[in-house]
């Protein structure tokens, strides 16, 4: 990593953590969290839950591990160009999901209706639950302890009212105040390594074609440019040179823009940053393009009628387990009870939003 700019996260001068700890000198602050976050048990459950396919649908398609890696590569791309903080960016991109609820976004969505009376579910606060309480590695503190600016990054969305009870890491969504360069690139990062990622998965899923695809601004114009450059290519190779063409064009497009957003403000320090507008964001042009292409993948990828009858089973199976905890508390682990406070319903969340796909479908199978 080369010199950072003055506006980039310093991790000699972070805000700190909640609980003080001596420094390590082999290793700065932010290397320090993205270590424990790889050797974190939420970290190597993702290997067992799915975006948009169940688990166990297929070997090949993209799991929450395998996607927080890929956005994790993008985001230090662009970090590196823009001379900011790898390491901060790299820990992020790998805790962003570590809240996510088994079975994508169908079961984030029914946690989320069965804890309605109790403060809802939202996975980015869960995610930030997790690295702040959950997971119990170490003797001084509950948690993994991190740096201020790495938990900033990993709550990227938060409702005022759980804001609110947050403190300093959610005063900024009270206030109006940005998080790092660094938190806004991982943010980016993720978006464009879910939406390439889906249409490779759609595509090898047979849930979408080529053909539907070329109605894609994109998508049509890489494509087209593939098949000017290679005739003779077919199969998978030609979608992967499309896909990573669109991948590169977006980097760039994000690293241009970005800099001429930092020109124009002008910012001295990652202070500058956070009172400022948000940096990091595509041109117009390709922002819109970008729309477009999340639009098709809603229209006819997540709304196939394939994705929404195992959508419908998945959120029956959460649904099932969230009430036969509620009704049999005894059945819920111990510690998941012991730890909730009294506050049944967490607890019975926090357990449910830690299980892998697989797991949860063999408990449903055990206790109904």
């Amino acid at each position: 990593m080369g010199e950072l700019a003055p506006y980039a996260a310093d991790p000699q001068r972070s805000l700190g953590r909640s609980n003080r700890e001596s420094s390590d000198k082999n290793r700065t602050e932010y290397q320090r969290d993205r270590d424990r976050i790889i050797h974190s048990a939420a970290f190597r459950r993702l290997e067992y839950k799915t975006q948009v396919f169940v688990n166990h649908e297929g070997d090949l398609f993209r799991t929450r591990l395998t996607h927080s890696i890929e956005v994790a590569q993008i985001a230090r791309s662009i970090a590196r160009a823009l001379s900011l903080n790898e390491d901060l960016v790299e820990a992020i991109c790998l805790a962003h999901d570590l809240g996510h609820t088994p079975f994508g976004h169908s079961g984030q969505d029914e946690l989320n209706y069965c804890m309605r009376d109790s403060g809802g579910f939202e996975h980015n606060l869960q995610s930030l639950r997790v690295v702040d309480f959950l997971e119990q590695r170490y003797g001084s503190f509950d948690g993994l302890n991190l740096c201020y600016e790495t938990r900033e990054g990993i709550l990227k969305h938060c409702a005022p009212r759980n804001a609110r009870k947050l403190g300093p890491i959610g005063e900024r969504f009270l206030e109006g105040y940005q998080p790092s360069l660094e938190a806004q690139i991982a943010n980016l990062a993720d978006e464009i390594a879910y939406n390439n990622h889906d249409v490779d998965d759609g595509l090898r899923s047979g849930l979408i074609d080529v053909n539907q695809l070329q109605s894609v601004t994109i998508f049509e114009r890489f494509y087209r440019s593939v098949r000017d450059l290679y005739p003779d290519l077919a199969g998978r190779q030609i979608i992967y040179e499309t896909i990573r063409r669109i991948i590169n064009a977006l980097v760039v497009d994000v690293i241009n823009e970005t800099r001429k957003n930092i020109k124009l403000l002008d910012p001295g320090s990652i202070e500058d940053v956070r009172a400022g507008k948000p940096l990091v964001s595509f041109s117009a042009e390709v922002k819109q393009e970008q729309q477009e292409l999340k639009l098709f993948l809603h229209r006819f990828l997540y709304k196939h009628k394939n994705v929404v009858v195992m959508a419908t089973k998945s959120k029956q199976i959460i649904r099932n387990l969230f009430e036969i905890f509620l009704e049999n508390p005894d059945k819920l682990p111990r510690d998941y009870r012991e730890r909730s406070h009294g506050d049944l319903k967490r607890g019975i969340s926090d357990y449910i939003a830690g299980m892998t796909d697989r797991f949860a479908i063999k408990e449903h199978q055990r206790l109904c």
